[in-house]
């Protein structure tokens, strides 16, 4: 029965699953390796609890209270008595498999352990635990507080009761779970980041501006945001890094990354995270970079 949950990155991510998981009941501990970022993450957290209000969503009350069940972490040594820790860490399996390196000897036995990865190989990673059976993918979408779906990993030592469980926690999250079987970027990604990357080349060949591109897919596929825009949105580091993925997991020329994607992250324009991708936030209405 899971009643304490551990979150590890107080990211975009890691922030977003702590608010669903405080919101639902559960103790949540949130950690980050930066302090300075574990507090924005905490004001972050406050500020969209504050506009659920505003929407009629939650309560007042169901603010306060969710707020009041997230403790910042100082350590792992804060997880002791946690029932599942989900690791939120940046799209890199070697600060993952650190990660759980440092982590493991911390937990109890019983204690399941989660990665929120993208792209990663579930079983690889879980390989780098004590606890294999105990570990699966649970691969929230972002933003986590407003998107409905998880998708649920086993890797091929996960066990019957650790897969019940977790599926049983998305559905009290309010999520609604789908199975995804442990290749490359699974499914959605498997699917949305081919499209970012193509959408990428049709820019760098010059086909389309970044506006039209953006405009032809929102008002000719009715996509809520273009391809770009959603680039922006995601992290340019982090398309590049599923691409890899894809790319050195499936070995397939379709899924080499563009070269302009790769030069926008050697820039640090990651997106609307940097203050500039495809689109530059510095002023009020974002602008096209080229």
């Amino acid at each position: 029965m899971i009643e304490k949950i551990a979150i590890i990155g107080a990211g975009q991510m890691g922030s977003g699953i702590a608010h669903v998981c405080a919101l639902a009941g559960y103790e949540t501990r949130l950690f980050d390796v930066s302090r300075e970022r574990l507090d924005e993450a905490l004001k972050r957290l406050e500020k969209n609890l504050v506009r659920q209000v505003a929407k009629g969503k939650i309560t007042e009350q169901d603010k306060t209270a969710t707020l009041k069940r997230i403790v910042p972490a100082a350590g792992y040594g804060d997880f002791a008595d946690c029932d599942l820790v989900i690791e939120a860490a940046t799209e890199n399996e070697e600060i993952k498999r650190d990660i759980y390196k440092n982590l493991v000897g911390k937990l109890k036995p019983e204690a399941m352990l989660v990665t929120n990865t993208s792209s990663i190989s579930v079983t690889r990673l879980g390989s780098a635990t004590d606890r294999p059976g105990k570990f699966m993918g649970l691969h929230f979408m972002n933003p986590v507080p407003v998107m409905k779906l998880v998708e649920l990993i086993r890797s091929l030592a996960t066990d019957d009761d650790t897969f019940q469980t977790i599926r049983e926690l998305t559905i009290k999250l309010g999520k609604t779970p789908v199975n995804a079987e442990d290749f490359p970027a699974f499914m959605v990604n498997r699917i949305l980041l081919p499209m970012i990357n193509e959408a990428v080349y049709t820019l760098y060949e010059g086909v389309g501006s970044v506006e039209a591109i953006d405009t032809a897919m929102k008002l000719g596929a009715n996509h809520p945001m273009g391809p770009l825009e959603l680039a922006d949105f995601i992290g340019l580091d982090t398309c590049l890094a599923v691409m890899q993925v894809l790319y050195e997991g499936l070995a397939d020329t379709k899924y080499r990354p563009c070269p302009l994607l790769v030069k926008y992250v050697e820039a640090g324009w990651l997106g609307r995270k940097s203050g500039r991708g495809f689109y530059d936030y510095s002023g009020e209405v974002p602008q096209p970079t080229r």
